[in-house]
């Protein structure tokens, strides 16, 4: 009980904080302010992006979604459901609520963007909740999807890493259509994109980053193949 104690006192003191109770929402305002959400949320069954998806979670235990891994330790050892007034707390102060939460959010000071804001996630959040928001016209089916990495597959062989090396301070890329160059370290970004819209197992693929297009990411589909295909070798 002392810990279940410990664990709801900074859930209480932040719905105090966050004020009384909310009065009911407007769900199509709330779909507009959603948009601040896609960032790091889909509303996709088992789509997570920097944050865990939201799909379906209405009701359900904080810090239980399946298959996404990186939970603070605190959100791991709650033992609340998400509903109205956990969602009210978290919204206006998720630090205040969680200690060394990994969600990167200011917070939301004024109720009624809350309350509109939850209104929508009321409808959103619930199993088959995301086709219903779309229905009613409350936001598009990008709002859906999140902003979830372009699908790499097919990639053109202009993309394709056949042959990937380090040597000195440089990396010497050769792609699927024979062209090989040479790259600053400081400049490569090795990523692992393990999802099925990744590349394909045996095809790394160097994507374009920054506005000077001297920056780019090589991107593997999992550790073992960044591991098997980069090699130092001068």
């Amino acid at each position: 009980m002392t810990q279940y104690r410990k664990l709801l006192l900074p859930l209480i003191t932040t719905m105090t904080l966050a004020g009384p109770a909310l009065a009911d929402g407007d769900a199509g305002i709330g779909g507009k302010l959603y948009r601040a959400c896609l960032a790091c949320h889909s509303l996709q069954t088992g789509v997570h992006l920097s944050g865990p998806s939201l799909a379906g979670i209405w009701g359900a235990k904080a810090g239980k979604n399946t298959g996404f891994v990186r939970y603070s330790p605190g959100l791991k050892a709650a033992d609340f459901n998400w509903d109205k007034d956990t969602l009210n707390a978290w919204l206006a102060n998720p630090d205040a609520m969680i200690s060394g939460t990994t969600m990167k959010f200011r917070g939301i000071a004024q109720n009624g963007k809350r309350a509109d804001l939850i209104a929508f996630l009321r409808l959103a959040m619930v199993p088959g909740g995301s086709g219903d928001v779309v229905a009613k016209g409350l936001v598009t089916e990008s709002f859906i999807q999140g902003q979830q990495p372009p699908n790499m597959q097919p990639t053109p062989k202009h993309k394709q890493i056949t042959n990937i090396r380090h040597c000195g301070n440089a990396y010497f890329v050769e792609n699927g259509n024979g062209d090989k160059t040479s790259h600053w370290e400081k400049n490569i970004r090795l990523k692992i994109d393990s999802q099925a819209t990744g590349p394909a197992p045996g095809t790394p693929v160097i994507h374009g980053a920054g506005m000077r297009g001297d920056r780019f990411s090589v991107i593997f589909s999992s550790l073992d193949e960044l591991k098997n295909t980069l090699k130092e070798k001068c």
